[in-house]
């Protein structure tokens, strides 16, 4: 056994892949609640920008509230007097729901160390410490006693089914989340096989063996989360209230996953099967196999794709902006009617003081045919005129998130796992996808505040707006009420959302 070898079988003897995948669960979790905690401490209200409701007694601002509304992290569009919390309120419980999962997680961690002591022969014997940590886990997070941050678990399972089932209009909250999901896709399928090694007949030490039908379970799970983001973008482009091919775009770089996934699991049966490209086991290698090429063309597709949609829409650069001529004979018409309920609160979106009024100059929107150019600031190359952040870490993010996408969609390919079978480097990599969300986090919440905030200030005092589409265009996205219409509007929406069926509890 060289050492290289014995250095894994020891790595996975102290660290196996379901405290792993535990770890980076943990990590999520952390990374959210540090995501609200920075959007509040740079001047970002991210209750607002995120579309969170709560109802704690902290401020007050006009909207509608009544006994019946549900205690629920997304929209709602009641009119009359709302609770605005203290951002504190939003991340604070996020806080201490890490802190119970960590310290069950690194007791059971302790306890699994002390039994086996590293030791490869007494691994398998405790198997089973992780596999109560897991169980006990699961029936926390679906437990209906009022322990363990109730209010936030029922946040994260109610999100989950919005993301699934819902089919009307996708909030931007809906978004975020499922995107988040997208990073988490290996972690999903290394559940299962966390399942497969605690199981009777499996080990902690070597992955389980895929045969037949199974060996397609692994890719199907893995691809969850981006079908489950192609769904929202096929409901927001269906909406009657739709005017933009931009849902259909998003849809397509989504679908454009599939390929990496279920290519890369497709050439994990070369090795098994040498005698399709006609060499020695010894010595077969991807490269002869069409379907290598297959899957490195679909890969770089995917990664550049997706980064240039990161540049460009999610975080609203001009570096790879697409420049298209636009007409200025004709000025386009209004928005059209309707309304975003959390800005009937005179709170800003921009906690720092900065009102949408103060803003003297405003970006021609790209996506918005016959639209007048105005004139704007200059700014530096490549990015946009209203920065929120420190001008460092946009260059800083966009080479992060190149680099990052071609990793992250050679770590979607299982069959290269042969060449970096490395705990550690699959570990690290992992980890390193989180923390390229955490990043695109801040920057895609920032440009959203700074959208609207360019819509409110062109429109005329006590307009009152709606969010169409989180991946429509601006004009497309945000639509005008008049004081009528709102009237007739309040409630709309939850006629479409089963409130009570799916939060059961009322503070």
């Amino acid at each position: 056994m060289d050492d290289n070898l014995r250095e894994e079988i020891a790595f996975s003897a102290r660290f196996p892949l379901p405290f792993r995948v535990l770890c980076l669960g943990g990590l999520g979790i952390l990374g959210w609640a540090t995501n609200l905690h920075g959007l509040n401490a740079l001047g970002l209200d991210a209750a607002a920008a995120l579309e969170l409701s709560t109802h704690q007694p902290h401020r007050l601002t006009h909207h509608s509230y009544d006994g019946s509304e549900p205690d629920t992290p997304l929209p709602t569009t009641r009119g009359g007097w709302k609770f605005v919390p203290h951002p504190a309120t939003l991340y604070g419980p996020v806080y201490r729901l890490f802190a119970y999962y960590a310290a069950f997680s690194v007791f059971c961690w302790a306890c699994y160390q002390h039994a086996t002591g590293s030791d490869v022969e007494l691994v398998d014997v405790y198997k089973f410490i992780p596999g109560v940590l897991m169980l006990f886990l699961l029936m926390m997070l679906v437990s209906p006693f009022d322990v363990f941050e109730k209010r936030e678990r029922d946040k994260f399972l109610h999100s989950i089914r919005r993301c699934l089932f819902s089919k009307h209009r996708i909030h931007f909250s809906d978004v975020v989340f499922a995107d988040i999901f997208t990073s988490f896709a290996k972690v999903l399928g290394d559940v299962w096989l966390s399942v497969c090694m605690i199981l009777p007949g499996g080990s902690l030490l070597y992955p389980p063996p895929q045969q037949g039908l199974a060996r397609w379970i692994l890719p199907t799970l893995m691809s969850i989360p981006y079908a489950t983001r192609l769904r929202q973008c096929l409901v927001e482009y269906s909406l009657t209230t739709n005017e933009s091919k931009r849902p259909l775009y998003n849809a397509i770089k989504y679908a454009t996953s599939f390929p990496v996934i279920f290519l890369s699991a497709a050439q994990r049966q070369v090795t098994r099967a040498p005698e399709l490209v006609e060499l020695p086991e010894s010595r077969t290698w991807y490269g002869e196999h069409p379907l290598f090429w297959l899957w490195l063309l679909s890969a770089l597709i995917n990664s550049l794709y997706s980064f240039w949609w990161d540049v460009t829409y999610d975080w609203g650069f001009d570096l790879l902006r697409l420049r298209e001529k636009k007409t200025v004979s004709g000025i386009s018409s209004p928005p059209r009617p309707l309304v975003l309920p959390r800005l009937h609160s005179r709170s800003a979106l921009l906690s720092s003081g900065l009102d949408a009024d103060d803003s003297k100059e405003e970006l021609l929107d790209p996506e918005a045919d016959g639209a007048v150019p105005r004139p704007a600031k200059r700014y530096p190359f490549g990015l946009r005129s209203v920065l929120l952040l420190p001008l460092p870490v946009y260059p800083f993010a966009i080479a992060v998130d190149l680099v990052l996408r071609l990793t992250w969609s050679a770590k979607l390919s299982s069959h290269l796992h042969s060449f970096i079978d490395e705990d550690r480097a699959i570990f690290f990599i992992e980890f390193l996808e989180m923390a390229r969300r955490w990043m695109w986090v801040f920057l895609r919440v920032e440009w959203e505040v700074v959208r609207e905030r360019e819509v409110r200030a062109s429109l005329p005092a006590g307009a009152r707006l709606r969010r169409r589409a989180p991946d429509a265009s601006t004009t497309a996205e945000f639509e005008m009420l008049s004081g009528r219409e709102i009237r007739a509007s309040v409630g709309e929406e939850e006629d479409g959302e089963d409130w009570k069926d799916t939060v059961g509890r009322v503070e």
